[in-house]
């Protein structure tokens, strides 16, 4: 997809297409208004007709209205004026393009960029546009022998803006849009690939390869180093599988040398059978989506990079298989995390918090101002959530209230779940420092509180991504969260960093 920006009337556009909107009760927006008195009030007459009442969802395709230069136009329900959001501005983009995926046109003039949203800037419209557009004609067949025929649909979309003073916002916005729809797609496509192709080896070169092409400092630690770090707990996940372990350093250090960094730790199992606690096997080939915690982190690298971000950002990814091999850790096992204290396997299935454990503890040596960790760690957050928000849990609350507000403001939301002391002793073992399960109830929440005895030394805050990482059934495939929540909660600290 080709990208521009424009700062013209639309009866005046020479393209297949032009995008407008309509609110409902056939109200026309000011693009719209302008179409209409070019063609002598040819849309006034059809939505008369019928045909189109601007609800949310709706679109209608016209053709050679008169007056108007270019082929077609597309009409856009926006739904109700009053109401018109920034999850209303994005629903009205993806059915744009939704819209003419089948059609003919493979060249598009949007005027959606010109509808005022409340709060909203011209350039977080344009960089809106952007996003929505890329993540609904993402497609994935890297791997297929035979490719799709390539569909129908916009190949190059100009965004045009009211006034010629908001081109160079506009352009600033398209930058930033397509900076995060980079990161997004990678984060999908290390989701989507295959447990055979994308390995803790794979990860490794893909972090690699990104530091070279970007200029980040990179390192890989082998099993033998891990050893002499006393990560015993990720190593135990990691024994029962042919795959050697990787430990992913990432520096993206682009902000002033005495500021402390933000870390983010992504957790990286890219096959989970469950080990010795094996999984059932229906679906089970979904867990290779169980290190998108480090495609994310992976993703909003490249994000964070392509925006030049003046921050001190660090990327820590521990990543294995959890196979169930006759040296795979049992249920009973007693393993010694980095940190000295020592934990009871109770379900080998709880392994995503054994190998994160060992990175939050390696984690202090950065001294970080913040550690986020983003994992897919836990159905219980699925039962709990559904597949709408993030799980999120913090020790501080200041830190849970900027990233929930960077959620909200990139239409990728979480919700603050409760931390609190009384969930504590479920964690309670006969013959360790502690368990890695807590029972039934609350497992999201004992998770959480697991991961929390290691991080008492910062503050910290863990994404539970479980529910919305990515899809199930027809529509199965990584979703690129919460990548958009990340780079906005960067943006927002460099932005603070830098007043």
């Amino acid at each position: 997809m080709e990208f521009s920006i424009k700062n013209d009337n639309p009866e005046k556009l020479h393209s297949d297409c032009v995008i407008i909107g309509v609110y409902e009760s056939q109200k026309l927006s000011n693009a719209a208004q302008s179409l209409d008195k070019a063609s002598d009030g040819y849309l006034t007459s059809i939505l008369k007709r019928g045909d189109l009442e601007g609800k949310a969802d709706t679109t209608l395709l016209l053709h050679s209205l008169p007056g108007v230069a270019s082929h077609r136009v597309l009409l856009v329900g926006l739904g109700k004026e009053s109401e018109f959001s920034e999850k209303q501005f994005s629903k009205a983009v993806r059915s744009s393009v939704k819209a003419l995926s089948n059609s003919g046109a493979t060249k598009a003039v949007s005027f959606l960029a010109e509808l005022p949203v409340k709060q909203l800037s011209v350039r977080r419209r344009v960089a809106l546009i952007a996003e929505t557009v890329l993540d609904a004609t993402y497609r994935f067949d890297a791997i297929k022998k035979k490719k799709e025929e390539s569909k129908k649909g916009i190949t190059n979309l100009a965004i045009n803006v009211t006034l010629a003073s908001e081109v160079k916002d506009a352009k600033a916005g398209l930058a930033d849009g397509l900076a995060l729809a980079s990161g997004v797609s990678l984060a999908k496509d290390l989701g989507n690939l295959p447990p055979n192709v994308c390995t803790p080896t794979y990860l490794a070169e893909q972090a690699l390869a990104l530091a070279k092409k970007h200029d980040l400092k990179v390192k890989v630690l082998e099993r033998d180093e891990l050893k002499k770090l006393g990560m015993g707990s990720f190593l135990g996940v990691s024994q029962g599988s042919e795959e050697p372990p990787k430990f992913i350093i990432l520096q993206h250090l682009k902000g002033k040398k005495e500021q402390k960094p933000v870390v983010l730790v992504g957790k990286g199992i890219t096959f989970d059978t469950g080990g010795i606690s094996l999984k059932p096997g229906a679906e089970m080939d979904e867990m290779k989506y169980d290190m998108c915690g480090a495609a994310s982190v992976l993703g909003t690298f490249k994000t964070i990079a392509e925006l030049d971000l003046a921050l001190n950002v660090i990327g820590i990814i521990p990543t294995c298989e959890n196979m169930p091999d006759g040296r795979a850790t049992r249920p009973g096992d007693v393993l010694t995390s980095m940190s000295g204290l020592t934990i009871e396997v109770l379900n080998t299935d709880a392994e995503g918090r054994l190998i994160l454990c060992d990175a939050l503890t390696y984690a202090e040596r950065f001294e970080p101002s913040a550690v986020v960790d983003i994992a897919t760690l836990t159905g219980a957050c699925v039962i709990a959530l559904g597949h709408y928000a993030t799980g999120l849990f913090s020790n501080n609350d200041d830190l849970a209230k900027e990233l929930l507000q960077a959620g909200e403001s990139a239409l990728d939301r979480a919700w603050h779940m409760p931390l609190w002391d009384e969930y504590q002793p479920l964690l309670d073992s006969n013959f360790a420092d502690i368990a890695n399960i807590g029972g039934r109830a609350a497992g999201s929440i004992t998770a959480a509180c697991f991961l929390s005895r290691f991080t008492k030394k910062y503050d910290w805050a863990h994404l539970d991504i479980a529910g919305t990482a990515w899809k199930s059934g027809k529509e199965k495939g990584g979703t690129g969260r919460p990548v958009p929540l990340l780079t906005e909660f960067l943006v927002n600290r460099a932005n603070n960093a830098n007043k």
